[in-house]
């Protein structure tokens, strides 16, 4: 039986993860969980799964007035570094996400990592963090998992890799239509399920921009061979060309439980009749088109900050995080989450060879930017 610490167990990689475990009774333990604050949902997760800690990032007395006694109220890190947990589900959104994931790097932890962000602000520090303390991490986020799993068996030595982009919710609109779509229509997203921040991410592409950067680090690969295509129907996740031009793909129906099960049983694949399977008579044809940066400025915020490096890559995600937050309520047009962030961006003045405690204070900078951006 593997035991589990989840951190985002209430979120839609916590809750499909959950899906996972529940497919395979007697398989799992679930050791520890980590929430924001769904405390209703986590409660309900305690309940079910009676694990040995529980966090929160809303009123922990609110939630343990819910739970029976018995429960152990600790801090993320905390479940993240449980002496019990063979391996941590890394699913928290954004910047919550860090601390927890090097709490569980430097616990020596098995981390299944599916919150792009940490890689993100602090790539080279988290992977350099995992060699040092012999922890592994195996990648969720479904393109970087095609990655992996093509690369699997294979020699290092590899031409490039294509990550795929369905295009998000308005791959077909014109410039001026974006001018006016709501954010109810940007959570439509064409093809997948997620949560409200990564499906906002998906639109404006600084989702795959994110990923790119992710993919950067988690596999030591040069900004030169990481190329993003188009595939609307988002089914082939992820395509590694090796050096004599042969070319592995991973297809799937767009479902996050399979790239989880895939981590949380690694090495092995296991059979699970709750998942959809792929059927290309069904599916039909599927197609490519090349990415028009011009359409999506985020991305280009994003490859533009990657390669920058230093502390950039942390401007960028603490500022996203805060134009998602905004155009969520209303606040700005969609088309203005570029603007901010970019604004933001050259406000900046960045630290060569940041260090964590580097890295946590120009967050806080970059935010508090944000919020005070005058347009």
């Amino acid at each position: 039986m593997k035991s589990l610490s989840i951190l985002g167990s209430t979120g839609s990689v916590g809750r499909q993860t959950l899906d996972v475990v529940r497919s395979f009774p007697g398989e799992f333990e679930v050791v520890g969980l980590a929430a924001g604050y769904n405390l209703e949902l986590l409660a309900q997760q305690v309940e079910e799964f009676h694990p040995k800690v529980v966090s929160c990032q809303g009123p922990a007395d609110v939630l343990a007035s819910s739970l029976p006694p018995g429960y152990q109220m600790v801090s993320q890190e905390e479940v993240a570094s449980h002496p019990d947990a063979d391996m941590v589900v890394a699913a928290s959104v954004g910047k919550a996400g860090l601390k927890p994931l090097t709490a569980a790097i430097q616990a020596g932890k098995t981390v299944a990592l599916a919150n792009k962000e940490p890689l993100v602000m602090a790539g080279e520090l988290v992977m350099a963090e995992a060699r040092r303390r012999g922890a592994d991490i195996l990648p969720v986020d479904s393109e970087p998992s095609a990655i992996w799993q093509c690369m699997r068996g294979e020699d290092k030595e590899i031409y490039r890799v294509m990550i795929t982009a369905s295009g998000g919710a308005f791959r077909k609109r014109t410039a001026d239509e974006l001018a006016t779509v709501t954010p109810e229509e940007a959570l439509r997203h064409p093809t997948w399920s997620m949560g409200r921040k990564i499906t906002i991410d998906s639109a404006t592409l600084m989702n795959k921009g994110f990923e790119v950067i992710e993919s950067r680090w988690l596999f030591d690969l040069p900004w030169e061979k990481i190329d993003v295509v188009v595939h609307p129907q988002s089914i082939i996740h992820a395509m590694v060309e090796f050096t004599d031009g042969s070319v592995k793909a991973q297809l799937s129906p767009p479902d996050m439980r399979m790239p989880i099960q895939y981590a949380l049983f690694y090495p092995q694949r296991v059979k699970n009749d709750a998942l959809p399977r792929f059927n290309p008579v069904e599916t039909g044809a599927l197609t490519f088109e090349a990415l028009d940066a011009a359409k999506y400025p985020c991305f280009q915020l994003a490859l533009e900050a990657g390669r920058k490096g230093m502390t950039y890559p942390a401007v960028l995600a603490a500022a996203d995080e805060v134009a998602v937050e905004f155009f969520l309520k209303g606040a700005i047009r969609f088309t203005a989450i570029p603007n901010l962030v970019e604004w933001v961006l050259s406000k900046h003045e960045p630290v060569s060879s940041p260090n964590m405690e580097n890295i946590l204070e120009i967050d806080d900078w970059a935010r508090k930017m944000a919020y005070a951006w005058p347009k």
